[in-house]
């Protein structure tokens, strides 16, 4: 299943991308007798019978419950919380080797995050305005997974049963304002505390034969900019999800951030964004997230 959200007179409602458009799941539920709730994060929350719920709605399709061409919304408008880990090592031995800096062994040993901005989230379509101070602008080609259930010290074996879905992350960044917090020894900061990216949809785990080979590709105005594969992530899935929740509690529909795959942002290619241009970012199975930088 591919969940979205959608707005539909001026409310925020979850739906199910099927041939046509997208499926309205509340309403097919309560014309096929199968009560599906009304948001994204109702749904997760309620858990696999109401996601058996939806199963059961998509496969019945009511015509009449199918929008043609809906706005689309950051599948999850405001998440319980966001994660940005390190799960692709190569792209931090490359970014830091560019700022005269050594990747530190902790990354290897452990999965690295930082607290992310889980408030302003873009999504698919959307213009992202661009904080005033900041003149180098770029993007991320990361993707995501949305916690589905509530936990704590999630085995690794038992991690993807806790994972929802997947969805694409654009970890928007102003370098010129990022660089100068990290040299303080903190965190992104100001850097990345505007926007973030997340869409089209989430994409349950049966949509994939493999999540680990799916291509990742970046375009800006078209043109592509990254190419890369999930497979190249050095922690998965399981390792973020079974590390995350040790000795901690994991929240139902919060989202965990990939990290950068390699030469997926504009500073390793020694290219910056300007106003105006419209960036995709794409992975297989999953869509393709769309976004226009505008001025602040």
């Amino acid at each position: 299943m591919r969940f979205v959200t959608f707005n539909a007179q001026g409310t925020d409602r979850v739906g199910a991308l099927v041939d046509g458009g997208v499926l309205d799941l509340a309403a097919a539920g309560r014309r096929t007798g199968n009560a599906v709730p009304g948001t994204m994060q109702e749904l997760i929350d309620a858990g696999p019978q109401a996601w058996d719920a939806a199963r059961a709605c998509i496969e019945k399709r009511p015509d009449e419950d199918v929008v043609a061409a809906p706005a689309l919304r950051a599948p999850i408008p405001r998440p319980v919380r966001l994660r940005d880990a390190s799960l692709f090592l190569e792209h931090m031995e490359v970014a830091l080797g560019k700022l005269g800096k050594t990747m530190n062994p902790e990354f290897k040993r452990q999965v690295i995050y930082y607290n992310a901005d889980h408030i302003h989230m873009v999504g698919p379509d959307a213009d992202v305005p661009w904080p005033t101070k900041s003149q180098w602008r770029d993007y991320e080609l990361e993707w995501a997974c949305v916690i589905g259930r509530t936990a704590a010290n999630i085995s690794r074996a038992d991690a993807r049963d806790h994972i929802f879905g997947l969805t694409i992350f654009n970890d928007w960044s102003a370098r010129d304002l990022q660089i100068p917090f990290m040299d303080c020894g903190l965190g992104p900061g100001d850097g990345k505390d505007f926007a973030n990216g997340i869409g089209p949809c989430i994409a349950t785990l049966d949509e994939f034969d493999d999540i680990y080979d799916l291509r990742m590709t970046a375009r800006v105005n078209g043109e592509t900019w990254s190419e890369g594969n999930t497979g190249s992530m050095h922690h998965k899935w399981e390792d973020a999800v079974s590390q995350l929740s040790a000795d901690r509690t994991l929240t139902a529909g919060e989202i965990i951030g990939s990290g950068t795959v390699l030469s997926g942002c504009g500073f390793e290619l020694d290219k910056r964004l300007d106003i105006g241009d419209v960036v995709e970012l794409e992975i297989e199975g999953i869509g393709i997230l769309r976004n226009r930088i505008v001025a602040g």
